[in-house]
């Protein structure tokens, strides 16, 4: 596990296996990355936003706390993806598969039915 966190904070690490893909490659890679830090930054502004605006009701804090929360976790999984992904090209292997979108989705579209009945009541 640690070395796969050394892998998130150090890119010598990464570039230490295998050989230099081509640099579009690896530039669309971290593109992809910074896709999901928008992500994440947008999941947290929207737990700020619903901490602050949503009317006093019992489900505000679990809403508010519910997308921090997923937006902490975007932002780990992102740089894990990143990493294991860029190991991969310089490997010259496949890329790591990855059910992580298809979880989100579900989980922002069950969030945001929870948090459409918050806003009616």
């Amino acid at each position: 596990m640690w070395r796969t966190v050394r892998l998130w904070f150090d890119p010598d690490e990464v570039r230490s296996v295998g050989t230099t893909p081509d640099y579009r490659f690896s530039l669309a890679n971290e593109r992809t990355f910074l896709a999901w830090m928008r992500t994440a930054l947008a999941l947290i502004g929207g737990g700020l936003a619903v901490a602050q605006f949503l009317p006093h009701h019992r489900l505000r804090v679990a809403i508010a706390v519910s997308l921090l929360a997923l937006g902490g976790l975007v932002a780990i999984r992102s740089v894990d993806h990143w990493a294991r992904s860029e190991k991969a090209m310089r490997q010259n292997e496949a890329l790591p598969p990855s059910r992580f979108p298809a979880i989100l989705a579900i989980v922002i579209t069950v969030g945001a039915g929870v948090l459409l009945i918050a806003t009616l009541l």
